[in-house]
């Protein structure tokens, strides 16, 4: 199909309705004098960062070296993941600033000023009730799961009330759910460096600091950015903010994302009970591969929303021939998709032109979403884009 560029047909109420279901386009404004959300998000910061202080100030002299190099090694470390959650902030992508307000609620607050008192309290507790051998076993796998999810979720809670039009997904629920939960573990990695060089007594502080990082890397590829990412998304389903309400899914991946926390924390014991170390290894494999499972599922069931969003805004495109029929169901598809319509091209430089062409179609909608369906300069822009890739050869005409 050739394509060339055209006004748009008047009948785009489809394109309208997706881009205001989505909210995809609009800006995200932090500082709201007038909401009690950013009121709360903002106390909750500063009593974070005093509770922070206290905890490191003492220490900062003696055990200083440990715990900058805690902080250097996971912040390196942070990067790749950075790169990992930003590429899944795909489709109808919400913006940068809203994605680090919600990373730093969970480095700061939700570690510092929620879990760490919350943790304390109910593990001082338990070894009141049940003696300090339980708690040792069983303690984290039945306290963090409740207090840290929870503390992370408050961060979706706070952006829906600062930015309503917004957050409107699973999907979105999803992706601030996994900014929040590494703000968290990158948080928690620092301050178990910083305890492993005080229980050292300061002995080898970088070595001590290099160990927590060997262990703590590994194990967060199935730590908190996906138990937070399976948690706000089913939030999101509970409270079904553009879109069927479905409360059940909603309750079972909060659950889900619940005992998937429980069973990492309590593996040991689990293990231990089970089989000694080759049984920890064994249920170590197993809850890993499980969670990976779930957060897979979750994407599956909370994409094809925002893909659906994508194709109707596109539409209009097809009609007009900006784009074809195919490549708006491939721009608006998963990977599987979007694989089977580079394959359907022939020829390896047409395959690697129609890769750019998916990529320029959803800047043309996002380009769209910005401009509220209107033909702005940066519209025009993209639709130009798009006709070049065009006209290079090897392209699909």
């Amino acid at each position: 199909m050739s394509a060339a560029t055209g006004s748009l047909p008047a009948d785009t109420r489809g394109r309208d309705a997706a881009i205001e279901a989505s909210g995809w386009g609009r800006p995200f404004r932090f500082v709201q004098w007038r909401n009690a959300a950013f009121w709360v998000y903002l106390f909750a910061m500063v009593a974070g960062a005093v509770s922070l202080v206290r905890f490191y100030g003492p220490g900062t002299g003696v055990y200083g070296v440990g715990l900058g190099s805690g902080v250097l090694l996971f912040s390196l470390y942070a990067i790749p993941w950075l790169l990992l959650l930003s590429h899944h902030n795909r489709y109808t992508s919400l913006p940068p600033a809203m994605l680090l307000v919600a990373f730093l609620w969970g480095a700061v607050p939700a570690t510092y000023w929620i879990a760490l008192r919350a943790n304390t309290a109910a593990l001082s507790l338990y070894g009141k009730l049940f003696g300090n051998a339980w708690v040792h076993d069983w303690g984290a796998g039945l306290t963090a799961p409740f207090t840290e999810e929870t503390a992370k979720a408050l961060a979706l809670v706070l952006l829906i009330g600062m930015a309503p039009r917004l957050v409107r997904s699973p999907y979105d629920g999803l992706v601030i759910g996994a900014f929040t939960g590494l703000g968290l573990q990158l948080s928690e990695d620092v301050l178990y460096a910083f305890n492993a060089t005080t229980s050292n007594f300061g002995a080898d502080q970088v070595g001590s600091a290099w160990g927590i990082f060997v262990g703590r890397a590994a194990a967060g590829i199935v730590s908190h950015a996906l138990f937070s990412a399976v948690f706000c998304s089913g939030l999101m389903w509970l409270l079904g903010r553009a879109g069927p309400r479905r409360v059940a899914r909603g309750l079972l991946l909060m659950a889900a994302a619940v005992l998937a926390h429980s069973s990492w924390d309590n593996m040991a014991a689990y293990g231990n009970a089970l089989d000694g170390g080759a049984g920890t290894i064994l249920l170590m494999i197993v809850i890993a591969a499980a969670e990976l499972v779930l957060l897979w599922l979750t994407f599956r069931l909370a994409a094809p929303q925002e893909q659906g969003w994508i194709r109707a805004i596109l539409a209009s495109e097809a009609r007009t021939g900006v784009l074809t029929d195919e490549e708006v169901r491939a721009a608006g598809g998963d990977r599987r998709t979007r694989r089977a319509y580079r394959r359907s091209v022939r020829g390896r430089a047409a395959r690697r032109s129609a890769r750019h062409v998916l990529a320029a179609a959803h800047d043309l909608a996002q380009a769209l979403a910005r401009g509220g369906g209107r033909d702005t300069a940066e519209v025009v822009h993209a639709r130009a884009e798009i006709a070049r890739l065009r006209s290079r050869p090897g392209e699909p005409a």
